[in-house]
Order: C-alpha cells, then structure tokens, then sequence
C-alpha cells in the first residue's frame, strides 16, 4: 500500500514537472530539419556563432507570453537580420509541414 502511494505520488510529480512540449518533440527529427535547412551553419545549441545559440533563443522566447507563436512565425518566415553590420534575409526552415515547424520551435524553447 506505502509502495504504491509513493509511485503515484511520483507519477503526480513527474507528470507536472514533464512539459507537454517536451513530451511531444522528436529531437532527432528537429535536429535533422535544423540541419537539412541550413540552420547549423549560423547557429548552435548552447554557443554563438553567427546568429545566437539555440539556448539563448529558447530563453528569450520562453519568456514571451506568445512566444512559441512568435518563435514559429521567425523560423517559418522570411526576414531581415544583421550580419557583421549587414542586413541579409534569413531564410526560413526548409518545410511546410507545421508539425515539423512546431517540432522544431519545440526544440529550441527546451534547450
């Protein structure tokens, strides 16, 4: 009885920590859409290159109360951005398919 109190109280507590988005992501699948568009030559997960680390991105968004919608819009749409002083487009992820968008926004808010 004590055992099985305790491994629900566990389960209680592992299902609220636990957020549904990182339940919900494939890391090898967002990791392979960063790659096939192009996205690691400019960014990575936890370093500055070019263009910030996934980490901060996920931090800065995450603070946002619309941030993931945010976030999605800046991955899956043309923009502008500065480079060494330079304005260049960024290009969006090389996809349509919004579970593959969400996928990967999903990634970056839980570096």
């Amino acid at each position: 009885m004590i055992l099985r109190s305790t491994l629900a109280g566990f389960a209680a507590t592992v299902a609220m920590v636990a957020s549904p988005a990182a339940l919900a992501q494939d890391v090898a699948a967002a990791e392979a859409t960063l790659k096939k568009s192009g996205c690691l030559k400019c960014h990575a997960v936890d370093r500055k290159k070019d263009g910030p680390s996934f980490k901060e991105s996920g931090a800065k968004f995450k603070a946002k109360p619309d941030g993931e919608k945010q976030l999605i819009s800046l991955i899956s749409t043309t923009h502008k951005i500065k480079v060494d002083g330079k304005e260049e487009d960024h290009d969006p992820l090389k996809t349509k398919n919004e579970a593959e968008i969400k996928n990967v926004a999903t990634y970056i808010l839980t570096r």
